[in-house]
């Protein structure tokens, strides 16, 4: 459900919750009862799955924060030319 927030002249801003498309151009302020405008305000749209959020802030904290690293680290492994035992292999060009 959406939020709408309304702005009363006399007191502060409020937040109201309705139905997308149901909110009014003006509602009664909370406190004093005063009509207030509703205001133009930014979605507020979540990041996704848990996964994508922790990248997310695992990525802006590596910004001013880098991880600090006390030795180099070793290189993967170099995979093995893998060799055919079939005999008639044995007659192709090598490189």
């Amino acid at each position: 459900m959406p939020s709408y927030e309304y702005r009363c002249s006399s007191c502060s801003e409020f937040e109201v919750f309705f139905p997308m498309g149901q909110a009014s151009a003006s509602m009664s302020c909370p406190r004093c009862g005063q009509p207030s405008p509703r205001r133009l305000s930014v979605p507020r749209l979540g990041f996704g799955s848990s996964a994508a959020r922790r990248l997310i802030e695992s990525t802006s904290r590596s910004a001013d924060q880098p991880d600090v690293v006390q030795t180099i680290p070793r290189a993967a492994p170099r995979p093995t030319p893998s060799s055919t035992t079939h005999p008639l292999h044995r007659k192709l060009p090598r490189p």
